[in-house]
C-alpha cells in the first residue's frame, strides 16, 4: 500500500518548469539547432494540445456562455493609419535604462516594480504603495529624469555589475515595422499588429450590422501579436511573438463601470475554474492609467518569479471608436432604440463605450503549467514494513485541459494483449485524445504519463481477455479500480468534458 503526503519539498523554480517543458514536449526554444532566437518559443506536441485546450475553453466561455458575444478573426496586417489613430505610433513605448558598467538594458518601470515588491514582501505595504504611486505620477507626466532619479534614490543597482551607474531613461517604441509592395520604390510602411483589439474596433459596425447585434454586446478574438520587447525574459511570460485572447464589450455610455466590475469578477472566476488557486491570484488596480482608460485592473498570478500580470480588464471609454471615426472620417455610431427613462425618448445615436478583457494565451499557459507542476514525497510500504520514501513528480492538470486524456497499456507485448489494447484505443479516440504505449515496464509508463499530465491510464491484462474488464489508474491519487471496457467512454468522457469545466464558470 502506498500513501502520499505533501512534504517540505523545495519551491518550484522557473528553471524546473523550463526543463520539464522541453523534456516532455511542451515548449522548445525556437530555431534551437541554430542556437535559438531570444524570446521566441515553439510549442511541442503536448504544449500545443494544452494551449489549444486553453484557447478552446476561453472561446467557449466567451461565445457559448454569453448569447451577446460573437467572434471574429481579423488580419495581422492592417492599414498603418489604424495605429496612428490608436496612439501606438506616437505613444506605444516602454521606458528603458542602461547600466554603463554592465552594458545591460532594463525597463525602468520594472526595476521600480521589483523594488516595490521587495518592500511588500518585507511587510512594508505603505512604502511599496507609495513607490508605485510616485512611479505612476512620474511616468504619467513623462518625467523621465524623475524616473532615473527615483531609481537612484531607491538604491536600485544593476544585478550584474552591482553599480548604479545608470544612463538617462529613454522611450522605445515596441512595434515591428515592415513593407508591403512588389517593388521597393513602391513599398508602403506597415506594422505587425502589437495587439488584436484594433482589429475588433475597425470591424465594430460590420459585426453589429451583419449580426444585428444590440448594445450591450461583445466581440471576441484569438490571434497573434508582435512586440519588439527590448527586455524579454521569464520564458513564455514575455515574448516578441505571442497570442492574445481578447474581448471588447460595447456598452451604453454611463453603464461602463457596472460592466467593468461584472467582467472583472467573471474573469477571476474563469481562472479559478481552470484550477488556479485563489491564494495565487489577486487583483492589481493600475496606478497609472493608459491614455484610453478610465479604469483598469490586472489579474495577477503568483509565478515562480512573483506575482505578475496574466490578464487585464480595462474600461476603454469611447476612445478607440472615436479615434477611428476621426481618422477614417467614417461614423462609428450606434442607434439605440431603447427608451431613456430620464427623457422618455430613445437614447438615439452615440459612440459606445468599451470594456475590454485581454488575457495572454502564453501567460495563461505558463500559469497553468506552473500550477500543475507537483512534487510530492511518497512513502512506500504498508505500516510496519519500513519507512522508505521517494519523490514523485507529475502534472496535476484539470482533466479537460490535459494534452492526452487517457493512455492504454497492454501489460505485456504478447498473447493478444497489444491487439486488445489497440481495439480499446480506437474505440475511445473519436471522443478524446488517447494514446497507446507498450514499451518499458508498466511503472515507467505510468511515470511518463504522470509527467505529461495524463489523468487516466488503462491497463489491459490477462483478466481482460477473460471478462472484458480493465484497470483504470488515476493520476492524482494513483488509485486503481477495475471497470468493464464498455464503461470507459462514459466514465472518462465525463471527467474530461470541457462542458463540465464550463459549468463551473
Amino acid at each position: 500500500m502506498t500513501t502520499t503526503e505533501q512534504s517540505g519539498m523545495p519551491a518550484t523554480s522557473l528553471q524546473d518548469i523550463i526543463g520539464h517543458a522541453k523534456e516532455y514536449g511542451f515548449v522548445f526554444p525556437s530555431s534551437e539547432i541554430y542556437d535559438g532566437l531570444q524570446a521566441v518559443y515553439d510549442y511541442g506536441q503536448n504544449g500545443v494540445e494544452l494551449k489549444n485546450n486553453l484557447k478552446a475553453v476561453w472561446w467557449k466561455a466567451m461565445t457559448q456562455l454569453n448569447d451577446n458575444v460573437v467572434g471574429i478573426d481579423s488580419s495581422i496586417f492592417m492599414h498603418p493609419l489604424i495605429w496612428k489613430a490608436s496612439g501606438h505610433v506616437d505613444s506605444f513605448n516602454d521606458p528603458m535604462i542602461d547600466n554603463r558598467d554592465s552594458k545591460k538594458r532594463y525597463r525602468a518601470d520594472q526595476l521600480l516594480e521589483l523594488k516595490a515588491e521587495e518592500y511588500a514582501n518585507a511587510g512594508d505595504e505603505a512604502r511599496s504603495t507609495a513607490l508605485l504611486q510616485e512611479m505612476g505620477r512620474l511616468l504619467g507626466n513623462n518625467d523621465l529624469d524623475g524616473v532615473r532619479n527615483l531609481i537612484i534614490a531607491e538604491g536600485i543597482k544593476d544585478p550584474v555589475s552591482g553599480t548604479d551607474n545608470w544612463t538617462e531613461v529613454r522611450q522605445f517604441n515596441l512595434m515591428f515595422s515592415t513593407q508591403v509592395g512588389s517593388l521597393a520604390e513602391d513599398a508602403s510602411l506597415i506594422y505587425l499588429r502589437p495587439e488584436t483589439a484594433q482589429g475588433i474596433f475597425v470591424n465594430f459596425l460590420n459585426v453589429q450590422k451583419t449580426g444585428r447585434m444590440k448594445v450591450p454586446f461583445g466581440i471576441a478574438q484569438i490571434g497573434k501579436a508582435f512586440r519588439n520587447e527590448i527586455v524579454a525574459r521569464q520564458f513564455t511570460f514575455r515574448m516578441r511573438e505571442f497570442e492574445q485572447m481578447e474581448m471588447q464589450f460595447f456598452v451604453r455610455p454611463g453603464t461602463e463601470m457596472e460592466w467593468y466590475e461584472r467582467w472583472r469578477d467573471t474573469r477571476m472566476k474563469f481562472h479559478q475554474a481552470l484550477g488556479l488557486p485563489a491564494e495565487r491570484l489577486k487583483f492589481h488596480p493600475h496606478e497609472k492609467l493608459a491614455h484610453y482608460a478610465n479604469a483598469a485592473v490586472d489579474i495577477e498570478y503568483k509565478f515562480p518569479f512573483g506575482f505578475r500580470e496574466m490578464e487585464g480588464i480595462h474600461s476603454r471609454t469611447d476612445f478607440d471608436l472615436k479615434a477611428h471615426q476621426e481618422m477614417s472620417r467614417k461614423k462609428q455610431q450606434y442607434f439605440d432604440n431603447d427608451i431613456d427613462p430620464a427623457t422618455g425618448k430613445a437614447y438615439g445615436n452615440y459612440i459606445p463605450y468599451v470594456v475590454e478583457t485581454s488575457v495572454g494565451a502564453d501567460r495563461l499557459f505558463l500559469a497553468v503549467l506552473c500550477n500543475a507542476f507537483t512534487k510530492e514525497v511518497v512513502r512506500s510500504g504498508a505500516p510496519g514494513e519500513g519507512d522508505e520514501q521517494k519523490e514523485r513528480t507529475y502534472l496535476k492538470l484539470h482533466p479537460a485541459l490535459a494534452p492526452i486524456k487517457a493512455a492504454v497499456f497492454p501489460l505485456v507485448r504478447k498473447d493478444g494483449l497489444p491487439d486488445k489494447a489497440e481495439q480499446i484505443m480506437k474505440s475511445l479516440r473519436s471522443e478524446f485524445r488517447v494514446v497507446m504505449e507498450e514499451r518499458d515496464a508498466i511503472g515507467k509508463r505510468y511515470t511518463r504519463q504522470d509527467l505529461i499530465g495524463t489523468p487516466f491510464c488503462i491497463v489491459v491484462d490477462y483478466q481482460t481477455m477473460d471478462d472484458d474488464t480493465v484497470t483504470i489508474r488515476y493520476r492524482d491519487t494513483t488509485e486503481q479500480i477495475r471497470v468493464p471496457i464498455n464503461e470507459l467512454k462514459s466514465r472518462i468522457g465525463q471527467e474530461v468534458s470541457m462542458e463540465r469545466l464550463l459549468e463551473q464558470m
